[in-house]
């Protein structure tokens, strides 16, 4: 059978078919001058040639298996036919291209097995003794006796001539079928371990390019080999483009450090087991790096082939080691204002009524009546800064209870209504999706948090006229958000990152407690905390809930309590 999964077969089989072709279309056409009784079967085999040819070149899938091989059978028979004719005409059994049927033997070799190249063989036997038979009879019966009676005479050159010749087919056979299955047998085993090694690349493959690190390989002359998807993800390059381009060529831009360090692994073999350096990604934002450089040596260990590198982005690690920072720097502060509240509150209440007293009871004028007033001002703020720091310091202690978050929400803004720091140009608004939303917490807590959110809204707002929208809607049935947006001048960067810090504040009277407090509640009772803000567009606090428990679907009022609610 003829396969395409041997291309090595076919690569000898259609060059040696149509070499045999040329040798027999030689000595019919120019040697025998194109003899008639060869016409048709030369035609014959001609045609054959041309189809099977056409066939085995074109036909890669083998869907016409079936029809190839059943042409290859025919061309071979009408080869041996043509062969015969050959040398029936040109000397019989002195003919000089009786090796012509070697040619088709060896051919059969390369698509049949050992069997089927002994019956090749065989049928090549047979046609020999055929015409040589015929060669020596004279249509006369008693001359064809006699032509078989010299045939298998021992002591007649044709019996040797057509012996030597029956060896010679059958020991070709038998070589050219054997070396045939071992080159079959050959091409299976090499066909079997190219498929191994391709599912093996694919499998590393596949693997490299799905790592959660960024991977680039680097050869000894610092180009880059390897680039797999999430070091173009991270560094912000495309495979294509930067592949075969060293390193300096392709990072020298953005990422100067990564460069380097690489190039120091390819020219001075410097390892790094763990290093941090900082990149620059496409948008212009900074991005840390945590970088490990192994080098690639031969065999020998002291030649080297190259450099791997594997980096992650620590963006996500750096976030969480800022924030537990934060939360340690907030507990140390939660210990320290409750000592503090402890020891300065009462003195500071006793100085304070002792001032009032004192006030009362004398006559107190000009520069002395400032000075008591300015010392009751001040112990008032320092009140205010205790209190803080008492609610600061329970935080880390919540009483769980069931609380209508929309409720909550509205009185807040009852409260904030009538506040100092909103003034009657500041609009206050409020929508749900629902009438009631339940979330479990501490409902004194979370009434700070809102105040806290709406007080630094309504003062971002400043003098100008504004509008503070606090809006409660459901993301999933698992979740419920709490937005308080504001159109006030937003914040920068620099401020974002520093705005839950306890005590820092970018206002002249503020404690600088008020964030951290709504950060600190938020950590205390797992709430989602996010804030959205840019300079000159506002800001936007999310606070994100685990619902308490299914809410209910009420008709009609849930309808109208959808509605947007505002306070003028």
């Amino acid at each position: 059978m003829v396969s395409a999964e041997h291309p090595r077969r076919l690569a000898w089989f259609i060059p040696l078919r149509l070499a045999t072709f040329l040798v027999v279309f030689f000595v019919v056409v120019f040697w025998m001058k194109f003899p008639g009784f060869l016409a048709l079967p030369f035609f014959l085999y001609a045609g054959v040639t041309l189809g099977f040819t056409l066939l085995l070149a074109l036909d890669k899938q083998q869907r016409l298996g079936a029809v190839t091989t059943a042409m290859v059978a025919l061309h071979f028979l009408l080869e041996i036919g043509v062969e015969s004719g050959i040398i029936y005409a040109t000397g019989n059994v002195n003919s000089p291209f009786s090796a012509l049927f070697v040619l088709t033997i060896v051919s059969a070799a390369l698509v049949y097995r050992l069997v089927g190249t002994l019956v090749i063989a065989s049928t090549v036997a047979l046609a020999y003794a055929f015409i040589v038979w015929l060669g020596l009879t004279n249509s006369d019966p008693e001359w064809s006796l006699r032509a078989l009676r010299t045939v298998f005479d021992t002591q007649e050159t044709a019996f040797y001539s057509i012996f030597l010749h029956l060896l010679i087919f059958y020991l070709v056979a038998f070589i050219a079928g054997y070396l045939g299955q071992r080159l079959r047998d050959q091409d299976r085993r090499l066909a079997d371990a190219s498929r191994a090694l391709r599912r093996a690349r694919l499998e590393t493959d596949d693997i490299l390019r799905h790592l959660n690190s960024g991977l680039i390989t680097i050869d000894a002359e610092g180009c880059i080999v390897y680039f797999n998807r999430t070091a173009e993800r991270i560094l912000g390059y495309c495979e294509e483009d930067i592949k075969g381009l060293s390193c300096d060529q392709a990072f020298a831009d953005r990422m100067p450090a990564l460069a380097r360090s690489l190039m120091d692994g390819v020219r001075r073999r410097v390892a790094h087991l763990r290093q941090e350096l900082e990149i620059i990604n496409p948008l212009g934002r900074r991005v840390p790096l945590g970088l490990s450089i192994s080098i690639l040596t031969e065999e020998d260990k002291a030649t080297p082939r190259g450099v791997i590198a594997i980096f992650s982005d620590l963006t996500e690690a750096k976030d969480l080691e800022a924030k537990v920072r934060a939360a340690d720097r907030l507990a140390a502060v939660g210990e320290l204002s409750a000592s503090i509240a402890h020891e300065i509150r009462n003195p500071l209440a006793a100085i304070s009524g002792s001032v009032e007293v004192l006030k009362s009871a004398l006559p107190v004028a000009g520069e002395n009546a400032r000075l008591m007033d300015l010392i009751v001002k001040e112990s008032d703020r320092l009140t205010k800064i205790l209190s803080e720091f008492l609610l600061y310091a329970r935080i880390d202690r919540p009483s769980y209870t069931k609380v209508d978050l929309c409720r909550l929400t509205s009185d807040v803004l009852h409260i904030l209504s009538h506040h100092e720091s909103r003034h009657p140009g500041i609009r206050l608004a409020f929508d749900a999706d629902q009438s009631v939303v339940y979330v479990a917490g501490d409902e004194d807590l979370l009434t700070q948090v809102l105040l806290n959110l709406g007080v630094n809204a309504c003062e971002a707002v400043g003098a100008a006229p504004g509008d503070v929208h606090f809006r409660v809607f459901s993301r999933d049935p698992e979740r419920v958000v709490l937005q308080v947006a504001d159109t006030g001048c937003g914040m920068a960067p620099e401020v974002m990152r520093r705005m839950f810090q306890p005590f820092f504040s970018t206002k002249r009277q503020g404690t600088g407690l008020g964030l951290a407090i709504v950060h600190r509640v938020c950590t205390a009772l797992k709430i989602g905390l996010a804030v959205d803000s840019a300079p000159g567009r506002g800001a936007t606090v999310t606070l994100e809930f685990p619902v308490c428990m299914p809410r209910p679907q009420l008709q009609g009022a849930a309808t109208a309590s959808a509605a947007p609610a505002a306070v003028r």
